[in-house]
């Protein structure tokens, strides 16, 4: 099942039908055994005829914060490593890989995420520039993950390689996440076999795509979660982006008016056209 947020109200889609639910997002999404409560709901809901509401969507997110977890791929490992050789920080990279602890940074506000079909940012005073694919779960106040969603945890690389304590300015800005199109809610936990992929597109041409399965994430969700959860309170849920498995080239930066497709099994395409903040 997957749930939409809109400027219309909440719409959740089962199969191929479409209903819309009387409910408040907070309200709604932040409760144990989501899956089961929204077959419930499907009995009193109110099925949708036309597809009108679509053009409404916005990221499904209300008053959640985003956070994000880093080098869990050894994809991702490997080039935080290159990017950090200049400025000695290139250990840490290899050091976190392995370590118990995974690594765990804040990365938005609802205010500053966007969602399907919106504009992503990239900063100005950055020259390396690249859209990073994840999958991002969403946990309950609880801890226990109730759905997944599409990420893209914008990165600036130049300022991440200048120096590691630049991470928070790096990830950390206007329009630097985007999530959606919509919150998939799922009986048992997504399988280890979906594959993530990402298409990023110049002039309407593709300039880079690839994909991978969640398999190759060395990390368990609930294990992100859990570190997530150890010393903080999330009252109404949060969303995790659980890292990075697909790099763009060394030699690749986003420019505006380029167009990243990000797509995951099961949930659908996230796309974005990245501009410049105003």
């Amino acid at each position: 099942m997957k749930l939409y947020k809109t400027s219309k109200g909440i719409y959740l889609q089962d199969n191929q039908s479409v209903y819309q639910l009387n409910y408040g997002w907070d309200e709604l999404v932040n409760r144990d055994g989501l899956h089961d409560f929204l077959k419930k709901a499907l009995q009193i809901a109110i099925k949708v005829t036309g597809s009108d509401w679509q053009s409404h969507l916005l990221p499904p997110i209300e008053s959640q914060e985003v956070w994000a977890a880093g080098v869990t791929y050894l994809q991702s490992r490997d080039a935080r490593v290159e990017e950090s050789q200049s400025s000695g920080g290139s250990d840490l990279y290899k050091r976190v890989y392995d370590a118990e602890r995974p690594e765990i940074f804040f990365k938005a506000t609802a205010s500053r995420v966007v969602g399907n079909d919106q504009d992503i940012s990239i900063r100005k005073d950055s020259t390396w520039n690249v859209p990073e694919p994840e999958l991002t779960v969403f946990a309950n106040s609880n801890g226990d993950i109730q759905g997944y969603t599409i990420g893209n945890d914008m990165s600036s690389r130049s300022i991440e390689g200048e120096n590691a304590l630049y991470l928070p300015q790096a990830k950390t800005y206007d329009k630097s996440a985007a999530i959606g199109p919509c919150l998939t809610v799922l009986p048992e936990p997504i399988s280890k076999e979906t594959v993530i992929s990402i298409v990023i597109k110049r002039n309407n041409e593709a300039v880079y795509s690839d994909s991978t399965p969640l398999s190759r994430m060395k990390r368990e969700l609930t294990e992100l979660v859990g570190f997530l959860f150890r010393e903080l309170t999330f009252p109404n849920g949060v969303f995790l982006m659980t890292g990075t498995c697909l790099v763009p080239p060394n030699d690749f930066t986003l420019i505006p008016g380029d167009v990243v497709e990000i797509a995951i099994d099961g949930i659908g395409t996230l796309t974005n056209t990245v501009a410049h903040n105003k």
